[in-house]
């Protein structure tokens, strides 16, 4: 079991480190509006991750987009990529799935918000004719392991990372894309 408190410290020193300075951190208030933006509530480890450390702008590679603000955040971009996918047809992008980073070349990584561990999945578009299912692989069982991971660098990402490094399916994909709305929204935000 991960100490939240400590892993949270050791993320904030590493996020400071490159010497750039982080954007603030978000308010409880930006996180609850967040929340009622959306329509479903962050992880606590994802809340608190963006109230402790900062509004985004660290992480592995592209680094963590700001819930709020200017330009692309997550907020933003999960009512996008929503949007697209409900009007195209077939269903892209699952409800409650935040994106908090972009990879690059259409690659998200991003949380599935209905998991109270904050699970990281990755969006990987490319090739995928229909059958969205096929485009979502699981990270990390948990926020914690990923911002972990992150600050091993051991990540899949990484250059000469092994092949035990390999990302899975996300097994239940094909489930929560069949899904049109969210079931009645879990709302741990910093409260739990």
């Amino acid at each position: 079991m991960t100490d939240i408190d400590d892993l949270l410290r050791r993320v904030s020193v590493k996020a400071g480190a490159p010497g750039e300075p982080l954007p603030p951190p978000a308010t409880t208030e930006e996180v609850a509006q967040t929340e009622s933006v959306l329509g479903f509530g962050l992880p606590s480890t994802l809340a608190r991750l963006y109230c402790e450390v900062a509004n985004g702008g660290f992480g592995p590679d592209y680094q963590l987009f700001p819930l709020w603000g200017e330009g692309r955040t997550a907020v933003n971009v999960y009512r996008e990529e929503r949007s697209m996918s409900e009007s195209g047809g077939e269903v892209h992008w699952p409800a409650g799935v935040l994106p908090i980073l972009d990879w690059g070349c259409g690659m998200y990584a991003a949380v599935d918000c209905r998991s109270p561990e904050g699970t990281v999945l990755i969006f990987e578009p490319n090739g995928i004719d229909g059958d969205w299912h096929h485009a979502w692989y699981l990270d990390s069982e948990s926020l914690a392991g990923w911002l972990e991971v992150w600050l091993s660098e051991t990540g899949w990402y990484e250059e000469g990372a092994g092949e035990d490094s390999e990302i899975q399916p996300w097994k239940m994909a094909r489930q929560r894309l069949s899904e049109r709305e969210l079931p009645d929204p879990i709302r741990p935000g910093l409260t739990d």
